[in-house]
């Protein structure tokens, strides 16, 4: 779709040789039109549902809604937290917030934290092989291991979820391939009961919660307080990697428009480049990428009438769709 969305500006801009956009400022004004309709979801979204409670929406295919909410969960990520750096026993039951160095991803909105609170065993794998735990001394069929358990290698803290029902007593089919060598040891959690949501709580009121009995966070209320890129899990004792897993809405990876140099110095698209990221919003939002990247390509250009034109189109959408 990014080929289609520059090409699309670069007729607009020539047509009245308003001038050349080059792929680097392609890239940037890219970047932030596409940064902008993201962020624009959610307010639609919380629009459609007043409409909705106002009995002003339809159903079916006239269910806008459901539109904003399968866009959003393209990004949404399910990724266990990682821990942090431990210099002593009160840091034990901190985890990294998702980001680029830990997840690969910086998160948007954290919509919920699932903490797995019930062991079922920890051994040590006895053989390796790929997307398998191998123990020649376990017996999973009598733990009662089953499809969406969570296995966690405790030397290399990486995890990945039971993928079938165990047809031997000693192996499993894993997600991810997370075991290398003899010897590592290993957890497994239910990661189908005793899987409890954390509620948020504030700083100010996380202290008063652990100062009484009746209130403090326990296994089946767990909490959470966030400080920066630093999440608190409570009570203490949920403290192990890959006990706390997070669901998220991520931010888009940020677009590029890749080429090569042809002998006039033109630039040819080329998506084979190691570098090349589409759009990830759904083709419906090309016109809308169009007009902003050309409102951004007018500004840098100066030249006002593709300004006012890029507007003018956006309100008249924005009009049509309300």
């Amino acid at each position: 779709m990014i080929n289609s969305v520059r090409n699309t500006v670069l007729s607009i801009l020539n047509k009245n040789n308003y001038g050349y956009l080059s792929p680097q400022d392609f890239n940037l004004f890219a970047k932030q039109a596409q940064l902008d309709i993201f962020e624009d979801y959610f307010y639609q979204y919380n629009y459609q549902i007043n409409k909705e409670n106002a009995r002003q929406s339809g159903t079916g295919l006239a269910d806008i809604k459901k539109g904003y909410e399968e866009a959003i969960n393209v990004f949404s990520r399910n990724d266990f937290l990682s821990k942090t750096l431990v210099t002593d026993y009160s840091m034990a039951n901190n985890f990294y917030a998702p980001s680029i160095s830990t997840t690969g991803f910086d998160y948007y909105l954290l919509n919920t934290i699932y903490c797995y609170t019930e062991t079922i065993t920890s051994a040590v794998c006895t053989g390796v092989s790929a997307y398998e735990l191998i123990d020649a001394t376990g017996d999973f069929l009598n733990y009662g291991v089953k499809i969406g358990d969570i296995v966690v290698n405790d030397f290399t803290k990486e995890a990945a979820e039971v993928t079938a029902t165990p047809t031997t007593s000693t192996t499993l089919s894993l997600s991810a391939d997370i075991f290398d060598n003899l010897g590592e040891e290993y957890i497994i959690y239910n990661g189908t009961a005793n899987v409890n949501v954390a509620e948020k709580v504030s700083n100010s009121k996380i202290n008063m919660l652990n100062s009484s009995l009746l209130t403090s966070p326990s296994e089946m209320f767990p909490g959470y307080v966030e400080n920066g890129n630093i999440l608190t899990v409570y009570p203490s004792n949920l403290n192990g990697f890959g006990q706390v897993r997070c669901q998220y809405i991520r931010y888009p990876k940020d677009p590029k428009w890749t080429y090569v140099s042809l002998s006039g110095g033109e630039p040819s698209f080329d998506q084979s480049q190691p570098d090349f990221q589409d759009f990830e919003l759904p083709l419906d939002d090309e016109p809308s990428l169009v007009m902003k990247i050309l409102q951004f390509a007018g500004m840098s250009i100066r030249e006002v009438q593709a300004v006012q034109f890029g507007q003018a189109q956006e309100q008249q959408d924005a009009q049509t769709e309300r």
